[in-house]
């Protein structure tokens, strides 16, 4: 089923934000969301088990594998990936919904699911959180001890192919200092909302 399709009536807007584990981008989708009301977080659905403080159907939706693996058959997912030894992926009824209410989307999701989501709706803006450098990341994803050191050398192997995505989304910003880069994020989002 395609996407609704770009100035369509009524036609809410998708802007995705999308970097290596640790670059910040859940920081900065948070904070973005507080400053844009108009501004409805995308919710995805995982398998990976809820940290402190996470809740069910605000966070993520949390299914077991063999729900996430059935959803998967039926084609419910926008996109959807295996990372780390756990499913993570976008449900397409309710990004339709929200789309067709004329409602504005924030995904905050990893490189791969971001370039699925712009092949689906086109008219999404995609940008790329990236660290000022690889080392910089691997110190923050160090520092940030929620991780074991078998997820955390899963995440390290996997951040070149992830930095080497930047190129394809619309926008990349550095992360060197996080008010900084969060007010460059909200100054593209600004207009991608306002662009008709």
């Amino acid at each position: 089923m395609p996407g609704t399709p770009a100035g369509a009536k009524g036609a809410g807007k998708i802007i995705v934000i999308s970097a290596p584990s640790g670059a910040g981008k859940t920081s900065i989708a948070r904070e973005i969301l507080r400053r844009n009301p108009s501004l409805r977080f995308s919710v995805s659905a995982t398998t990976r088990p809820k940290r402190q403080g996470e809740q069910d159907g605000k966070d993520y939706f949390f299914l077991t594998p063999d729900e996430f693996r059935r959803r998967i058959g039926a084609g419910e997912f926008v996109e959807w990936e295996e990372i780390y030894g756990n499913y993570y992926g976008t449900l397409q009824s309710e990004v339709d919904a929200a789309l067709a209410a004329g409602k504005h989307l924030l995904f905050d999701v990893d490189v791969k699911g971001a370039l699925s989501i712009k092949a689906k709706y086109q008219q999404a803006m995609l940008i790329f959180i990236s660290p000022p450098s690889a080392a910089v990341l691997e110190e923050r994803l160090r520092a940030r001890l929620t991780e074991d050191a078998v997820t955390l050398a899963r995440r390290l192997e996997r951040m070149p192919m992830e930095l080497a995505q930047a190129p394809k989304f619309d926008r990349c910003v550095v992360n060197d200092q996080l008010d900084r880069a969060t007010g460059e994020v909200q100054t593209i989002v600004e207009h991608h909302l306002l662009k008709s």
